[in-house]
């Protein structure tokens, strides 16, 4: 079956840095769309990357631009969001996402909370 399991949330201080993974199983990871969103309690859900395949073009929302990475490894079916300069706005529960067509996979989340 599919899984999207999402790891490397926690606790950080403003300024410091994670990097999410996602492990990604029972697909054609290859040839999906993958990409990162987030939820903070009260919001509602937002893109926060999206990188394409093939070719791996990627996009940002403008309030995480030049601060987050998004990557993958298509030989490790894995999804990886590098976060620098991490600020209280960015606390949220981070999503993986996996698209192609009509078929939408989700992950069931990693919490990042930004905080002194």
């Amino acid at each position: 079956q599919v899984q999207l399991v999402e790891s490397g949330g926690g606790l950080v201080q403003p300024g410091g840095s994670l990097r999410l993974s996602c492990a990604a199983s029972g697909f054609a990871f290859t040839v999906y769309r993958m990409s990162w969103y987030r939820q903070a309690p009260g919001k509602e859900r937002e893109l926060v990357a999206t990188i394409r395949a093939p070719g791996g073009s990627t996009d940002y929302a403008p309030s995480v631009k030049g601060r987050f990475a998004i990557s993958r490894d298509d030989a490790k079916k894995s999804l990886y969001l590098q976060m620098n300069s991490l600020n209280a706005e960015d606390t949220a529960v981070y999503y993986c996402n996996a698209a192609l067509g009509l078929r939408d996979y989700w992950g069931q989340g990693t919490q990042v909370t930004v905080s002194s």
